[in-house]
């Protein structure tokens, strides 16, 4: 096997190895988030009750009871599902951001070799004229 040329496999490394690595990263980065705010679960216990606080029925009919503990487990339920959608808008919210800071690294990592040449050049043009 041939060794290859040096600029061919900084070229390589640069260009291959590491995206493939940064992305390898940046997907680890979104998972870690998603599980971090639990979104799947927040999803699947959506309108389960806040803290499991939920009143039983008790015994027999009574009314009033009856009335009592139907409205507080709505509450529950209805504040459970608050709290959630905030948290899940919250994983969103992290994971969109991490979305955009992930493109911009992949993006800056491929254009550094670019905007370094042109550092270069502008700082020679600056130094001659």
């Amino acid at each position: 096997m041939r060794a290859k040329n040096a600029v061919f496999q900084y070229l390589e490394w640069y260009f291959n190895d590491q995206p493939r690595l940064i992305l390898e990263g940046w997907k680890n980065i979104l998972r870690y988030n998603l599980n971090y705010f639990s979104v799947g679960l927040l999803l699947k216990t959506l309108f389960s009750p806040w803290r499991r606080y939920q009143a039983s029925y008790g015994r027999g009919f009574d009314f009033t009871r009856y009335f009592e503990t139907l409205t507080f487990n709505t509450v529950s339920r209805v504040l459970g599902a608050i709290m959630r959608i905030v948290l899940i808008l919250s994983g969103l919210t992290a994971e969109t951001f991490l979305v955009l800071g992930g493109a911009v690294l992949l993006l800056g990592w491929l254009f550094l070799p670019l905007v370094l040449l042109l550092a270069l050049i502008f700082g020679f043009r600056q130094i001659l004229f």
